[in-house]
This record gives C-alpha cells, sequence and structure tokens, in this order.
C-alpha cells in the first residue's frame, strides 16, 4: 500500500495542522452547549439520585420525601422544556442569502475553474455556485433540510428531509464576473474555496450547525401566532439569545482563523495576480454603488428594471476609469477574456441577477408585470429618462393648481387660478413655476412631498407569495437594503424643478434625454451632456433668486414661456 494515504486523509491531516486556533475556539462553542446541556440535565440527575435512594432505602425520610416530590416534576418540566428549546433549534431555518443559482449546465467552465482550484488547494470543491448582486464572494452552507433542494438532502424519508454533510456553496458577486478577467476571478476566488477545507472539519461544522441554529431560534415571533405559541417562541428565543452572547467572542475568534487558514492555504495560487486584482474589486465596488443608486433606482421609482445591470457595471466601470486618474489603465485589460464567458447563456443569468437586484434594493416585485416591465439600455433615455422628467413636472403643476397658483399662457400674461382638474397641455410653462419661487412661495414643497406619498400609496403592490416560497420574505419586509433614505421635501422639490428645466429645454431648444453611466439621467445638448444646471436650481428654490437659471436658459436658447408637453 501507498504510504501517501488517501485524498481525504492528506486533507484531514491538513486540516488537523492549520486550524488549530479555529478548532480550538469551535471546541469553546460546543463546551457552551454542552454546559447548557449540563444544567438541562442537573434537575433529573438529582432526581434519579434521589429516587435510586428511595429505591435503595437510603435516602428515607420526611424530607427526601419532599425533595423527591419537588425535584422530580420538576426535572420532567426542565427536561421537556430543554428539549423543545432542542427542537426549535434543530427546525428554525437558517437564514439564507437571497441568490440566482447557476446550475452546473449553465456553466460548465466555470464548475471546472472552481474544481481545478479546489484540486490545486487540496480542499473539497464546493458544491454548487451561485450568484448574489453585491461585490462580494463567500461560502454558505445550505445543508439545513429547510434550505437544501430535494436532489441535495438525501431525498425524502420518514422522518422528513435528511441534513446532508455537503460541501459548502460557493456565492460569487456577479459584477465580478462581468468585469474580471478569467485570471483575476480565479485568483479572487482561492482565499474563498480554500475556506472549504476548514469548514469540512468536524468540530467546526457541528459548531457553525449549533451557531446557526441558535441564530434562527433568536429570530421574533412571527405574526399570527396565539398567545401561548408567541409566548413559547419569545421565551425560546431569549435562551437562544443568551447563548449566542455566550458564543460571541469564541465565534468570532473561530470564523478568523477559519479566515487565516484559508488565506495561508492560498498564498501559492496566483498571489501576484490576486494583488491586482484586489485593486479591481474597489473599483468595482464603487461603480457598481454609484449604477445601482444613480441609473437603476430612477428606473425602478418608474416601474421599470433594467434587464442588463452586470453590462452596464461593465460600461460604468469604464466610464470611472476614463475620469479617475488612479484608475487609468485598468480598461487596457477589457481585451483579455471576460469572467462572464465561462457561463453558457450571460443574458439570461444577468436578467435574473438584475430581478433580483430590483427585489433587494427597492422591494419591486418578484415577476415582471404590466406594471414591472424590464428596459433595455438603448432604450433607457427614451423610456426612463423622458417619461422620468415629464411626470415630475406634471406632479410640479398639478400641485401648483392645487395651491391655486395661477398659469402662464403662451403668450406669457398669466391668466387666472386654474381648477384642481384643469387639463395639462394647455399651459404648463416654466415661466410659472419661476414666478412662483420670485415671488416667495413656500407651501411648494409639502405639497410635492404629500402628492408623491399619495402616488407611492395608491402604487399597486406585489402580490404576495405563499408562505415559505420566497425567502426573501424570510429576512424581514422588502427592500432588504435600501439604496437611500427617503428624499427630504427639498430633494424633492430640486428635482422636480431640474425636471421641469429639462422638460423645457427638449421642447424648446432642442435638448434630448441621455444616460450618464454614473450620474444616470443627464440632459444632452448638441450631444454634449451640460452639468451646470444643478447650482441655477439650488438658487431658485433655496434663495428664490431666478436671475442664474434665466441667464442659463437665455444661454441655451430654452423659452420658458412656451408650454411643455406632459405625460
Amino acid at each position: 500500500m501507498s504510504g501517501t494515504g488517501s485524498r481525504e486523509d492528506r486533507v484531514g491531516a491538513r486540516q488537523e495542522r492549520e486550524t488549530p486556533s479555529a478548532r480550538d475556539r469551535a471546541l469553546a462553542v460546543l463546551r457552551v452547549r454542552g454546559r447548557a446541556l449540563a444544567v438541562a440535565l442537573l434537575p433529573a440527575a438529582v432526581a434519579v439520585v434521589l429516587l435510586a435512594g428511595l429505591l435503595t432505602s437510603h435516602l428515607l425520610g420526611a424530607g427526601w420525601d419532599a425533595a423527591r416530590w419537588v425535584l422530580t416534576p420538576l426535572a420532567a418540566v426542565v427536561l421537556l422544556a430543554a428539549a423543545a428549546f432542542g427542537l426549535a433549534v434543530v427546525r428554525a431555518r437558517p437564514a439564507v442569502t437571497p441568490t440566482v443559482p447557476v446550475p452546473e449546465s449553465a456553466a460548465p467552465e466555470l464548475y471546472r475553474l472552481v474544481r481545478e482550484l479546489a484540486d490545486r488547494l487540496d480542499v473539497p470543491a464546493p458544491s454548487a455556485i451561485a450568484l448574489t448582486p453585491d461585490c462580494d464572494s463567500w461560502l454558505e452552507d445550505r445543508t439545513h433540510p429547510a434550505t437544501a433542494p430535494p436532489e441535495e438532502s438525501g431525498g425524502p424519508s420518514r422522518g422528513g428531509r435528511r441534513r446532508t454533510t455537503a460541501a459548502p456553496v460557493l456565492v460569487i458577486g456577479s459584477p465580478f464576473l462581468w468585469w474580471m478577467r478569467v485570471g483575476e476571478l480565479r485568483a479572487i476566488l482561492a482565499p474563498v474555496v480554500a475556506g472549504t477545507g476548514p469548514s469540512a472539519h468536524p468540530d467546526i461544522a457541528a459548531a457553525r450547525r449549533f451557531l446557526r441554529g441558535l441564530d434562527a431560534a433568536a429570530a421574533p415571533p412571527e405574526p399570527g401566532l396565539g398567545r401561548l405559541a408567541r409566548a413559547a417562541r419569545a421565551a425560546t428565543a431569549r435562551l437562544a439569545r443568551l447563548l449566542l452572547r455566550a458564543c460571541r467572542v469564541h465565534a468570532a475568534e473561530m470564523e478568523r482563523g477559519v479566515a487565516a487558514a484559508a488565506a495561508d492555504r492560498a498564498q501559492g495560487v496566483d498571489y501576484g495576480v490576486r494583488i491586482v486584482a484586489q485593486e479591481q474589486i474597489g473599483l468595482a465596488y464603487a461603480g457598481w454603488d454609484r449604477l445601482l443608486t444613480r441609473v437603476a433606482l430612477p428606473a425602478w421609482r418608474m416601474g421599470r428594471w433594467p434587464a442588463r445591470l452586470d453590462v452596464g457595471v461593465v460600461a460604468a466601470l469604464t466610464e470611472l476609469s476614463r475620469r479617475d486618474r488612479l484608475a487609468d489603465g485598468f480598461t487596457s485589460r477589457l481585451g483579455e477574456r471576460p469572467a462572464c464567458d465561462l457561463l453558457e447563456e450571460p443574458g439570461v443569468i444577468d436578467e435574473s441577477v438584475s430581478l433580483l437586484a430590483a427585489r433587494l434594493f427597492h422591494g419591486g416585485p418578484v415577476a415582471p408585470g404590466p406594471d414591472w416591465s424590464p428596459v433595455d439600455w438603448q432604450a433607457y433615455p427614451e423610456e426612463v429618462v423622458d417619461r422620468k422628467w415629464r411626470t415630475e413636472a406634471a406632479r410640479l403643476h398639478r400641485v401648483l393648481d392645487r395651491l391655486g397658483v395661477r398659469r402662464t399662457p403662451a403668450g406669457g400674461q398669466p391668466d387666472g387660478a386654474a381648477p384642481a382638474d384643469a387639463p395639462y397641455g394647455s399651459g404648463p410653462t416654466l415661466a410659472r413655476v419661476i414666478d412662483h419661487f420670485a415671488a416667495g412661495g413656500d407651501a411648494l414643497a409639502a405639497g410635492i412631498t404629500a402628492e408623491v406619498a399619495r402616488e407611492e400609496a395608491a402604487a399597486p403592490r406585489p402580490s404576495a407569495a405563499p408562505a415559505g416560497t420566497d425567502p426573501l420574505l424570510d429576512h424581514g419586509p422588502l427592500p432588504l437594503f435600501p439604496l437611500q433614505p427617503p428624499r427630504t421635501e427639498r430633494e424633492l422639490l430640486s428635482d422636480h424643478v431640474t425636471a421641469m428645466v429639462c422638460c423645457a429645454a427638449m421642447d424648446t431648444a432642442g435638448a434630448v434625454p441621455g444616460l450618464d453611466w454614473l450620474d444616470g439621467p443627464a440632459l444632452l445638448v448638441d450631444g454634449e451632456r451640460r452639468t451646470d444646471l444643478g447650482s441655477p436650481v439650488l438658487s431658485l428654490v433655496e434663495d428664490g433668486d431666478p436671475e442664474p437659471l434665466r441667464h442659463w436658459l437665455s444661454e441655451l436658447g430654452v423659452r420658458a414661456e412656451k408650454p411643455v408637453r406632459l405625460v
């Protein structure tokens, strides 16, 4: 027989050498579990001793009899409570990161790259791959019966689905696949994949299962439970949080030890490329954040969702590289093979990730519909930017009508106050807005805020998914990660005035709507983006000074007295 042993034996021996600190901390977590179990068994142990003393005629007398009468039912109650708590911890559904699963048939080359990487690192390969709309990558254990798909859970059994021992799932940030080159992706995934080695250690795996169960059991009771059930769940949650606090330091040290062991194991794999790729991670995060907040969010608010966010992040990062001197030279990488080529149908995956991003960051519906339709980047200026500006301009004039502000017809002379239901094609002009601010009106901001709130309250809500079928709802109300706090009254007012100015520029001076990959909706005049509109609008809104804006309009030839087209 060979003296080298099997691969499993080598991996196990290497785990013992590389993870002593993490293993010690895992044992400390398990000792907390053991002490909790000992406390639960202590009354039963004492009751057994007392009953044994009775049977052997050693512990007799009124005092011992009283102790037996008290401790025996107490031990039974404590054992039942401990069993109920243990069952609640075992059955609690752990939180699972919302992701887009990537089956091997959809990305055979990506799976091959990850398996080859695992072979080089001498660790188990991840059991599956999933994508997330975020700039990060990690391993996630999905072996709990409530989260593993039927084919991975050992199949049905008499006692229900069984817990599996499969390797964790590799979760990859989707922007990495589109921005990173193949070699860069392999380099940044090396430390992540290396983590499957420590994760397979039985003590570390047991400690993580215990912590995940406690974390799931510590969640507040869901609404709709009866009073007794809510009280039981609340007691379970309090005890789970107590045990989590006892394990907190040990769990953090265990995870740091696992990360250190994985990083040490990955040192010899593409280390030089990884140093360069780390710079790309920071760039990708900056571009992804700008794309979501400046480009995607306006579309989501209009009931449209960009269906190619990952393609958009490449354009955004290319533009960022062009503008930022620190990013000079990064675009030269674009001639190399992108990691998204490892997918069989990148467009299909990109669309799924884009829809998930809309749900996570905006709370959109689970599927497209009449009020929630995709939009291509080519159609974004016309279907999102133009519509956004005209919708906000119409809202601005609607509020002015409610405030009784007189309209300015095409001739430039104000007519009488318009009724609240007056048509808006007969004279919604920019001059009316400017004159209102010049006269010192201050109720417009509150009116627009109230109007936006009414429209949002009247908007159709996504239909609720059946219980247990939408994993995102297990994390709390949508959106899970709002991109921005609610806009203030002044911000809303400035946005609406800017929209009105842009509508006037488009209708009277030949300007067109455009898309800036880093700043979102843009006004194009003679093919060039105008970035100098913000200051004149703020002077009008904040100070009531119309002169800077009038000068800007005159420079572009915008006719403020001409009516504009609204939605």
